[in-house]
């Protein structure tokens, strides 16, 4: 799986001391997903080690996670996918191509309905403005490599944060319960979130590869001993990977839902689900008006022919 950004905007989820934010609904979900690769790796080392001998499990966990980062560094692909995304009030259908300099993302239908002239047209402008100012680029460039450098502090610390017990086994997929490492002291606020929560995951053993994790925040978490905010026990995550191409593993689901308040008392409430498929492998060289002309020309062979 690849640490790719979230692509989700910090405004769902904010504790703030007046306009800094000190949780986003993006770091919170780029949390799960950067736990989600370290995590199968991590089951799959552990399953070859006894309970007597954790120390060694810990340690033959850390140089498989230095590999898998490896891994990840080598993987250039660059796919198109659909891209399904419900919250409580909206829900939309877009179309992704990635590219090395970035995403481009077209909305192809809004509540269920396509998109009307008008509203393809706004798609059209969107998406000029983003060809032609390159600070637009070249800030998508920056969240990009931040989310990289976060995913990988996340992975580094997996392998003292959790417990893992194994559950059962059907077939190729093994299930695993994880819960928190009492000894363990989250450094950030972002990971003590993560550490609250406890869950399973199904891995593919054949493959060593994780296909589910969820997870369930089990006691509340406050922020600056509540003043600043906090996010209420009961709070859920689900995320799905598959197989896309030989040897490529992405996610296929990713479904997020918290509650809280923050300062001032203001509702924090999360209820966003992402659906991904229909994944196809694009040029590694595809440049952003390159993936615009593809998205461009993908929607004019849907669209209707018009009647004289």
């Amino acid at each position: 799986m690849k640490y790719r950004s979230c692509m989700l905007h910090a405004k769902d989820l904010y504790v703030q001391p007046k306009t800094r934010p000190l949780l986003s609904n993006c770091t919170v979900k780029l949390t799960y997903l950067a736990a989600v690769a370290a995590m199968a790796v991590l089951v799959s080392a552990a399953l070859h080690a006894t309970d007597n001998d954790v120390s060694s499990a810990n340690q033959l966990v850390r140089t498989v996670l230095e590999n898998e980062m490896r891994a990840e560094d080598q993987d250039h692909s660059h796919w198109m996918y659909r891209l399904e995304k419900a919250q409580p009030t909206k829900r939309q259908i877009k179309e992704v191509v990635e590219t090395e300099k970035g995403l481009v993302e077209r909305l192809i239908s809004l509540n269920g309905r396509p998109l009307s002239a008008a509203q393809q047209q706004q798609e059209d402008a969107r998406i000029e403005r983003l060809l032609r100012d390159p600070t637009l680029e070249e800030k998508q460039r920056r969240e990009r490599q931040k989310d990289a450098e976060q995913a990988r502090e996340f992975l580094k610390m997996l392998p003292d944060a959790f417990d893992f017990t194994y559950a059962g086994r059907q077939g190729d997929l093994v299930q695993v319960d994880f819960k928190p490492n009492p000894n363990f002291r989250p450094p950030t606020r972002e990971a003590r979130v993560f550490h609250a929560m406890e869950g399973s995951m199904s891995i593919n053993v054949k493959d060593n590869r994780l296909a589910a994790i969820g997870g369930k925040l089990m006691q509340e978490v406050k922020f600056g001993g509540g003043f600043l905010g906090h996010l209420d026990k009961g709070g859920t995550f689900a995320f799905r990977q598959q197989e896309i191409a030989p040897g490529h593993w992405d996610m296929t689901l990713l479904d997020v839902e918290m509650q809280g308040k923050a300062l001032f008392f203001k509702t924090i409430n999360v209820q966003d689900k992402e659906i991904r498929d229909s994944y196809q492998r694009v040029p590694d060289n595809l440049t952003l008006e390159q993936a615009a002309e593809l998205l461009r020309h993908r929607i004019k062979e849907r669209l209707p022919p018009r009647t004289p």
